[in-house]
């Protein structure tokens, strides 16, 4: 298939990798160059605006830091709509509020496309190997048209519901993620601080009921687990900033709705406060050292 890629970045530029791997023509797009020229290394086709890729394909994906990145690449002069033929299928794997997933969707459905918000979980890595989870919001037709490109970037592919459903499943999952990281490192914190060995401490809570993927896969305290950011000074994961947006992004959210999320928006506090004091590019897990006592 024909797919414009739009959007090359840490997350965009593996599941782009994968679906040239997988065969496809690819006409990319990004605004950082060299996320082009890498692409093209590999057999993609530059574009020079998100127009004239969504021009050349027979469906387009992107992947963008936030709401208005993609409400200006989708409804701005050079963007997706400008370009794209009506009836080409368009997936927008970003992670933004349901609201705006929405109202792109509204207006690429006037214009004649069909529109699934499709935000992944898996990190980095996840991307690279192409086991990521998607989490579909779209018609029942379109999802099963674009399920098996999906497949070919991850390997749980869900159905959420109709438009922005995939928003709200993944706002709400990272909402949590946020929450149970800042209790694992308060626990972690509590048990070095009282005498005991970090890793017996993890390994308790790992057969236990307190058992959860920030401890057990993903544990902030160093030298708990090998392959976890905190084993490489918290490097090369899902960045503080990144989690301070997603926990906006649950909060506002939660106002529209009306729902108390009281553990999110006390989240929301600690890791605002955690990137104040210039943490905001280290991963989410360094949440820890905030939360030590001074030495």
């Amino acid at each position: 298939m024909k797919i414009a890629f739009i959007g090359l970045g840490n997350m965009g530029g593996p599941m782009a990798r994968n679906l040239l791997k997988a065969g496809h023509a690819l006409t990319v797009f990004d605004v950082v160059q060299r996320n082009v020229d890498a692409m093209v290394a590999l057999g993609a086709v530059a574009a020079g605006s998100a127009k004239h890729a969504a021009a050349e394909g027979e469906l387009v994906i992107t992947m963008l830091p936030s709401s208005p990145h993609v409400k200006s690449v989708y409804l701005g002069e050079d963007g997706v709509l400008a370009g794209a033929r009506s009836g080409i299928p368009l997936i927008d794997s970003s992670t933004i509020d349901p609201h705006s997933a929405r109202e792109v969707a509204a207006a690429a459905h006037t214009h004649g496309n069909p529109m699934a918000d499709a935000p992944v979980s898996g990190g980095t890595g996840g991307a690279e190997a192409g086991t990521l989870t998607f989490m579909v919001g779209a018609d029942p037709a379109l999802f099963e048209f674009i399920r098996p490109i999906l497949a070919q970037m991850g390997k749980n592919i869900v159905h959420c519901g109709g438009t922005g459903t995939g928003q709200v499943a993944k706002i709400c999952n990272n909402m949590l993620l946020g929450i149970s990281m800042i209790g694992v490192a308060e626990a972690m914190n509590l048990g070095a601080s009282l005498g005991i060995e970090p890793k017996i401490l993890a390994g308790i809570i790992n057969t236990s009921s307190g058992r959860c993927w920030s401890s057990d896969t993903y544990n902030p305290y160093p030298g708990v687990t090998d392959n976890a950011p905190a084993a490489r000074g918290y490097t090369g994961g899902f960045g503080t900033d990144l989690m301070l947006k997603d926990l906006g992004l649950a909060t506002d959210a939660a106002k529209q709705a009306k729902q108390s999320v009281a553990m999110g928006a006390m989240a929301q506090q600690l890791y605002q406060l955690w990137s104040a004091q210039g943490a905001g590019g280290q991963d989410f897990s360094s949440i820890i050292n905030l939360l030590k006592k001074p030495s």
